[in-house]
């Protein structure tokens, strides 16, 4: 008999996790002391309740613009090896601690060279919070590192190649974040000629603020290995009372190659990707066999889990265990990780774990 699906027993199931920014998933407690440690004055509580209670307030705008600039706060307080190295190690042990087995955690280094610290100082401390971290947790989870470089600035090669020379140490991919709109993916292609040159991985942002364009960009331009968000390759299929959805040209080429979305269901309400979780394009997708996984995001500004994000899910679309454990495949598949490695990590860590949830 299957276990009723709750958000405390989906926190038993195991999870994967794709698409998470460091700088997103503080507790607010640690952004509390670090900003205490750090002299910075600007933060909007010294309570962590309120501040908490602040940084979801402020995400529920609808704007991605407005709710970017919230991560002012929590980048000010990560800029030193400690502060960076507490953050990844609990950023680690709360995956853990909610049932991720696999996460891919991502963050841009040249975010925290405020003080004195190299790019290379930078992933190194994070590198060392997760391992850290991992060890905290009993080994319970693994977690890699994206390196993000951002759309606005101009230093995406040089994050590039710093991803492709730590990929031995636990940096498993590079991506490009920020704002869409103005700044498309196309202003970064030596980056991503570099990185598919050197055998690497690499996402993009694009389909969440953006529409189709940028997501066009980003695959037939660029070559991205899966859509970070991808949200709006809904606007390329057309559903009707009187048959079958039509799907465009890019949404089948999308579903037809298997390239993966990073789903983000509660980011995408707070910023106006989507209307609601039950109006969001997740139920659509998942639905025509999109390749679909569920994502935080940012689980601070979202005040959120993977538990609760697939708990929202479940609500909203009725899914079972089943479903689920799909996702959870989905993502597994679509990883930078070695073959070999998320094969395993299908048959001997997620497929078990749910067996006797799903009954």
């Amino acid at each position: 008999m299957a276990i009723s699906l709750t958000t405390e027993t989906i926190r038993t199931a195991p999870k994967v996790l794709l698409h998470d920014h460091l700088d997103g998933g503080l507790r607010p407690s640690t952004v509390v002391e670090l900003a205490e440690q750090a002299g910075y004055t600007a933060l909007p509580s010294d309570d962590a309740a309120e501040l908490g209670q602040w940084f979801r307030a402020a995400a529920d705008s609808g704007s991605l613009e407005r709710y970017l600039e919230t991560f002012a706060h929590t980048v000010a307080v990560m800029q030193t090896p400690g502060a960076l190295r507490r953050v990844a190690a609990e950023c680690a042990q709360d995956l853990a601690d909610d049932g991720v087995v696999y996460a891919e955690v991502r963050f841009a280094p040249e975010q925290h060279t405020e003080g004195d610290l190299y790019l290379e100082d930078v992933v190194e401390a994070v590198l060392a919070g997760f391992a850290e971290g991992s060890a905290a947790a009993g080994g319970t989870i693994r977690t890699g590192c994206l390196l993000t470089a951002m759309r606005h600035a101009a230093r995406s090669r040089e994050i590039a190649e710093l991803a492709v020379r730590y990929r031995d140490s636990g940096v498993v991919g590079f991506d490009i974040a920020g704002a869409e709109a103005g700044f498309p993916p196309t202003r970064h292609l030596d980056a991503f000629e570099y990185v598919r040159q050197q055998n690497a991985h690499f996402t993009i942002h694009a389909g969440e603020a953006f529409g189709l364009p940028s997501i066009w960009e980003a695959l037939q331009w660029c070559g991205a290995d899966r859509l970070g968000h991808g949200v709006r390759i809904v606007d390329d299929i057309a559903v009707s009372a009187e048959g079958p959805a039509k799907i465009g040209r890019l949404a089948a080429y999308v579903r037809d190659k298997r390239i993966p979305l990073e789903l983000c269901p509660s980011s995408n309400v707070q910023t106006g990707a989507a209307p609601s979780i039950a109006a969001h394009p997740f139920g659509l997708l998942a639905e025509l066999r999109f390749r679909v996984t569920v994502n935080t995001d940012n689980r601070l500004m979202s005040g959120c889990t993977m538990s609760s994000e697939m708990a929202e899910l479940v609500d909203a679309f009725g899914y079972g265990w089943s479903d689920l454990q799909r996702f959870t495949i989905n993502a597994m598949k679509s990883a930078f990780l070695p073959f070999d490695e998320r094969l395993a990590l299908i048959d001997d860590v997620i497929k078990p774990g749910f067996v006797a949830l799903v009954g």
